[in-house]
């Protein structure tokens, strides 16, 4: 079993500023930081890549320079970080900004990295070798093998786990194995649990627009990226390994590029799919949002060229 993060003492405030993308987080949260004093940690799933700029719309290097920002860059694209990692990683930057006396701004729209600043992600359950190598040979087997295997052991955990995530239904099946539980148990185990920011005190912030408007946005942000070598960048990303990690292959923007470049998806195509397919994230992450937010989370709805200011909402 690996050692947990450690629990952060009292009296560690964390600023948390999340919405769906391209709402406008980034522009608020490097504004509110230089007002305010503040580092940035990042809860982007994607940013720890480097080399994955143009499709995560990363902050760029100017941008960078204006605030500390942690947690962007911090793997290649062929290595696969985990919620384990980050939660341990995160931690260990929250209380060295608290020392230095700054203000830590979390940002970002991942909800699972999200919701470890709230409760507990990660359990204590220790996987024998053994297990994680039946449940790595089914992985290659397919989703649809391993998903079966899932149901087989526990029921009811296709009503809890998205079979049509292989990561989540792999991590829920190498537990149940493990312990002979099943998933809606072991989840309520876990509820139970310490986690590293518990005693932190917290200040949530949900930055949502008119549908409209976060349409054109996306729309707009697509052609940014096309325009600025998106196709380009996951070219470059496949000679270094991009596709052994699935979790950043398969994003939004990356995957539909490269079944361009494989040739199965037609450069007048490559706009549509991905532009369709952030509109379909933005959905599932206004879900999570309504569902897993805090219930104190204050939303703030952005209209066009209103002209406000970080400092309006924090």
């Amino acid at each position: 079993m690996s050692d947990a993060p450690p629990i952060l003492p009292p009296g560690i405030d964390l600023y948390i500023l999340t919405g769906p993308t391209a709402v406008g987080k980034t522009e608020l949260a490097l504004s509110w930081a230089e007002a305010c004093g503040a580092e940035i940690v990042s809860a982007d799933s994607l940013l720890f890549y480097r080399g994955m700029d143009i499709g995560t719309a990363k902050p760029s290097l100017k941008d960078l320079g204006r605030v500390p920002h942690h947690l962007i860059d911090v793997a290649q694209p062929a290595e696969p970080w985990n919620i384990q990692g980050y939660v341990a990683a995160a931690a260990a930057k929250v209380a060295e900004i608290h020392q230095r006396g700054r203000r830590v701004l979390i940002t970002g729209g991942s909800g699972f990295y999200l919701k470890s600043f709230f409760a507990p992600v990660i359990d204590q359950v220790d996987i024998p070798p053994e297990v994680a190598r039946h449940v790595s040979a089914l992985v290659e087997e397919g989703r649809e093998v391993l998903a079966a295997e899932l149901v087989k052991v526990d029921p009811a955990a296709g009503d809890l786990v998205d079979l049509l995530n292989p990561r989540r239904v792999a991590r829920a099946l190498e537990r149940c194995l493990a312990t002979g539980k099943g998933v809606q148990l072991l989840r309520e185990e876990m509820v139970e649990q310490p986690f590293p920011f518990m005693n932190c005190r917290r200040r949530v912030f949900l930055l949502l627009r008119e549908r409209k408007d976060l349409r054109a946005r996306i729309v707009q942000r697509v052609d940014d990226m096309l325009g600025s070598g998106l196709v380009q960048e996951v070219d470059q990303l496949l000679k270094r390994g991009l596709k052994s990690n699935p979790s950043a292959a398969s994003a939004i923007g990356y995957r539909e590029t490269i079944r361009h470049l494989e040739g199965n998806l037609s450069a007048e195509a490559l706009r549509e799919e991905i532009i369709r397919n952030t509109g379909r994230l933005v959905k599932k992450q206004l879900t999570w949002f309504r569902y897993q937010l805090p219930p104190d989370t204050r939303t703030v709805r952005l209209a066009r060229d209103e002209g406000l200011t970080a400092t309006d909402l924090f």
